[in-house]
């Protein structure tokens, strides 16, 4: 690939990796706002999605467009963490993840048992994509980035265990937004190493 194209789809991805999660994010918490009920210890997210009007509209917009951007910044991972076998396992799932967040938006909670299957496919592959991605940026020699990826995936799959084994809330998202913030928060941060790197190729 000529440098200027890898330049190219970095800047892309890593633009759409940073405008996604808080496109997402700003959408969720908009729609919290706008339902006075919603009781983070009592609520689901996905709640969100059935209630009538603006909520529902800001919510599950949110995430189909939110998951469109994510799969952009999906496609930048093949270039910048995807040079081995186990990089392109970790774009493959990380790509399944941002399909099922648009999955959530276009199927709420409406549509059983659809909409249950496509929100544990994104709290499944997830973790998964960055424990995966954990392996594939040590093998690159980012061990910076391993360790920290590999902290996320553990706190996103651990936040499930724990909500399965104890169950310390009666609704489920506070663990969704926390396990669902683990992905995000890894985007952005390798949004701005795409940008870093698409800054340094351009020099050359």
């Amino acid at each position: 690939m000529e440098l200027a194209a890898l330049s190219k789809i970095l800047r892309i991805a890593g633009i759409a990796g940073i405008v996604a999660p808080l496109f997402v994010f700003a959408c969720i918490i908009g729609s919290v706002a706008s339902w006075l009920s919603f009781s983070w210890m009592n609520n689901a997210l996905s709640d969100l999605g059935v209630q009538w009007g603006l909520t529902s509209t800001i919510f599950n917009v949110g995430l189909v467009l939110g998951g469109f951007l994510f799969m952009v910044f999906a496609s930048g991972l093949l270039s910048f963490l995807g040079k081995r076998w186990i990089g392109k396992l970790g774009a493959i799932l990380f790509l399944v993840a941002c399909a099922a967040l648009v999955g959530i938006g276009v199927f709420n909670e409406t549509f059983s048992p659809t909409h249950y299957i496509v929100s544990v496919m994104l709290f499944v592959f997830m973790p998964l994509s960055l424990l995966v991605f954990a392996g594939a940026s040590w093998l690159e020699g980012k061990r910076g980035l391993s360790i920290f990826t590999l902290v996320l995936g553990l706190v996103a799959t651990t936040i499930w265990v724990l909500e399965f084994t104890i169950h310390y809330f009666s609704g489920v998202a506070i663990p969704e937004f926390i396990s669902g913030s683990t992905g995000p928060a890894w985007t952005i941060v390798v949004s701005y190493l795409m940008l870093k790197s698409s800054k340094k190729i351009d020099s050359l």
